[in-house]
């Protein structure tokens, strides 16, 4: 079974927001969406060896 991981990480002031915001409206360049595109291609391309 999984174990929760603590990393530690605490986030105050304008930076939680900015963490908040980025989180609840994420968006994705043409050039990410480009990349997860071929991956998608690669991976069908080669299902049955993973």
């Amino acid at each position: 079974m999984a174990r929760p991981t603590k990393l530690g990480l605490v986030l105050e002031g304008a930076e939680a927001e900015e963490f908040l915001q980025n989180e609840n409206s994420t968006v994705f360049t043409s050039k990410q969406l480009a990349f997860f595109r071929k991956a998608k291609r690669i991976y069908r391309a080669n299902r049955n060896k993973f």
